[in-house]
């Protein structure tokens, strides 16, 4: 019931996401450090391409979306600006309070204000672009925003050029409705080189057209909804396993528990003749130690050889006198008719063949003395070892 539950609010949470089944994850995974998230970074990071399509053939960069702001279901084209190309920090006192890291365009660090002849056209879409560094990312994305940018590109650090970092926001980001994504260091440095050498103008600033896409892979698709029900199901898997192996064990324990069956039927019986017994050999003959020293004893207790023999119930050995006085079996609580056969234990006690054979080999190695307290009570197993024998 519990799994149930579970699995009936992953769907819940699955349905409410905007656009990717995953996009509650993303937020569910933004604490820590903002440069890594511990959960989305993991198994979850989507891939995103940067590509200059005015270019032939196309500079494609690999990037990485942020888990904050627009998710790009569709690829954005625009024409992408450095915001160093027409902000300066704001002089305005009041802006500089409010906000707690030092203004730089370059890093996208507010408060920048719009300075110099030139500025984006707000009819037209486009992106900008800063590096990382200074302020959290979150707020670069704030700032271009703020801006009129349709998204923005933040680019890597000279101490770690080669990461293609995951990007989010330890505190509330519902605000920032621009999509964002994070190129390395390099891929950074050529595009402000192309940029700069570039031919095309935007509103008197050169700029390139880039197009922005997010590629989620199958697996991305469906590792979220796989990786909790094996989470949710794992519990049950393990308390299945463990059932199993003490099915096992304990099904070998019983095995070893019971009489091997050509002892059993080894075993000496009687016949029951109205006035006394008649006795009879074993059905199959025991090796003599004597004539054949290579043919021991098998053990009843283990199930191998065993160099004791058996005792016998011939004659020549002194018998209790309650042996002969049997005249009921322990396991039924019958009195012995004429022409009952009755199987001779070690330790002298007397049972129905069919019954104490079936005991024996199925049920368990129960070679002692049997007393019946009262009709329809439970039998009481008591451990009384013949001397001369390793009966338990």
């Amino acid at each position: 019931m519990v799994h149930l539950l579970a699995l009936l609010a992953l769907s819940g949470l699955v349905l409410e996401s905007r656009s990717h089944p995953v996009d509650w994850l993303r937020k569910f995974s933004t604490s820590g450090r903002e440069e890594n998230g511990w959960l989305w970074g993991w198994a979850w990071a989507a891939d995103g391409t940067v590509s200059i399509v005015d270019r032939s053939p196309p500079v494609t960069f690999p990037a990485r979306p942020a888990s904050f702001g627009a998710e790009l279901g569709d690829p954005l084209l625009g024409y992408v600006l450095p915001l160093t190309a027409f902000t300066v920090p704001c002089d305005d006192l009041n802006s500089n309070l409010t906000s707690h890291h030092r203004a730089d365009p370059a890093l996208g660090c507010p408060q920048l204000c719009v300075r110099g002849p030139h500025e984006p056209d707000p009819s037209e879409s486009w992106i900008a672009l800063v590096q990382r560094g200074g302020c959290p990312f979150v707020e670069k994305a704030r700032q271009a925003q703020q801006l009129g940018a349709r998204a923005v590109v933040v680019g890597g650090d000279r101490d770690s050029p080669d990461a293609l970092l995951n990007m989010y926001s330890e505190r509330d980001s519902s605000d920032v409705v621009i999509a964002a994504t994070f190129i390395r260091y390099w891929d950074y440095v050529e595009l402000l080189s192309m940029i700069s050498a570039s031919n095309t103008t935007h509103s008197g600033m050169k700029t390139l057209s880039l197009l922005l896409s997010t590629e989620y892979s199958a697996w991305e698709w469906y590792s979220p909804i796989i990786t909790f029900i094996v989470i949710l199901l794992l519990p049950s898997i393990l308390t299945f396993v463990t059932l199993l192996v003490h099915r096992y064990r304990m099904s070998r324990q019983a095995q070893r528990d019971r009489a091997p069956e050509e002892v059993v039927h080894s075993l000496p019986w009687r016949v029951w003749t109205g006035t006394g017994w008649e006795k009879h050999e074993a059905a199959f003959p025991r090796p003599d130690p004597q004539h054949d020293p290579a043919a021991p004893e098998p053990d009843v207790e283990q199930g191998v050889n065993n160099p004791t023999p058996y005792p016998s119930t011939s004659h020549d050995v002194d018998l209790p006198e309650w042996v002969e006085q049997q005249m009921e079996c322990a396991i039924c609580l019958e009195m012995f008719a004429k022409g009952d056969r009755v199987r001779v234990l070690p330790c002298h006690h007397m049972f129905h063949m069919d019954e104490v054979d079936e005991w024996l080999i199925h049920k368990k190695k129960l070679v002692c003395s049997v007393v019946v307290l009262h009709m329809r009570r439970l039998l009481t197993i008591c451990a009384i070892s013949a001397p001369s024998a390793r009966w338990t």
